[in-house]
């Protein structure tokens, strides 16, 4: 007869519009695996199709985490996701059921709010996060959230990678109402194209409006960014993206007061000129810092502390 301690393990899902990464560890803090699948968001609970779609991914994440593990308890950050909204309960019941944990054993959040626990601890600094969308966040010392942004593509999430796509097949198609086949001497109309799969309007409008998904057109922004080298249009939406970027860190200042800003996100990653003309555009004595963020293992870790606590990591014999 020995003991053996029970140590609990935790799965952490960072769920974005582009992609969705998942982690998971032990009470220790270790990372005992990770991996990846498709982009969620909670607003797919709003339509048959998304709700299919949202449901066909959980259960791929799930058949990939039960490879390698049992977890006794999901945090979990979702773009897209308020709280006390309807959708969360779909969604907890959702994991629940493709895990195998019971509702009580899920948080679930805003992607946001993870990625800040990582970097920040409560009340020290503001996250400015541009991936498929943008946000600011800040947590204060009691732990409430306080945001600017986030308010969807299409209203704002100004600077993120959908709106860098957005701004720039709309400036493509002004210039091809003003000058048709432009786009040929254009490096970038010739890299969104390519991406696309075709240079006509017909193929824009069927990968926009026919069916793609907010990260699918957020990926259009590494074709922006690939032909900023050459094409001073791509490069000004670039700096453009900058500047959205620096008014979410305004806002946060204005209502807080100065603090550090830590800028994460894919969208972040891009090019330089991104980071550059964020922080030309922000006070000059701000404390600012690029940062990746690992938020699936932030919330993998909290997931573990939680699992472990739960069950007090008391001992069992065999």
């Amino acid at each position: 007869m020995h003991l053996q301690t029970i140590n609990p393990i935790g799965l952490g899902i960072d769920a974005g519009g582009t992609s969705t990464r998942w982690a998971l560890a032990s009470a220790d803090g270790s990372i005992i695996t990770e991996g990846q699948v498709a982009g969620l968001s909670a607003l797919q609970m709003n339509s048959e199709g998304g709700r299919e779609a949202l449901r066909s991914t959980l259960a791929q994440l799930a058949d990939d985490v039960r490879a390698a593990g049992e977890p006794a308890y999901v945090c979990a950050g979702m773009t897209g996701f308020d709280q006390g909204s309807e959708a969360g309960y779909g969604i907890v019941s959702m994991l629940a059921g493709v895990i195998g944990v019971g509702r009580e054993a899920i948080r679930l959040g805003n992607d946001v709010e993870i990625a800040y626990l990582d970097i920040f601890a409560l009340g020290a600094g503001y996250v400015v996060y541009a991936g498929t969308g943008s946000i600011a966040a800040f947590i204060d010392e009691e732990g409430e959230m306080h945001r600017a942004g986030g308010r969807g593509n299409l209203l704002d999430d100004g600077g993120g990678g959908y709106w860098i796509a957005r701004e720039a097949l709309r400036q493509i198609w002004r210039a091809e109402d003003e000058h048709p086949d432009s786009w040929r001497d254009s490096p970038m109309a010739v890299e969104m194209f390519a991406r696309i799969g075709g240079s006509d309007w017909a193929a824009s409008r069927d990968f926009i409006y026919g069916g793609s998904s907010r990260g699918d057109i957020g990926k259009l922004a590494i074709a922006v960014a690939a032909a900023a080298r050459t094409d001073p249009v791509a490069l000004a939406i670039l700096q453009a993206a900058g500047v959205e970027l620096a008014r979410l860190g305004h806002a946060m200042i204005a209502r807080f007061g100065a603090r550090p800003i830590a800028l994460a996100g894919r969208a972040i990653e891009l090019h330089p000129a991104i980071e550059q003309s964020c922080r030309a555009h922000l006070p000059v004595d701000t404390d600012i810092k690029v940062v990746v963020s690992q938020a699936h293992y932030a919330a993998a870790r909290i997931a573990a502390r939680t699992a472990a606590n739960s069950c007090g990591q008391k001992s069992s014999e065999i």
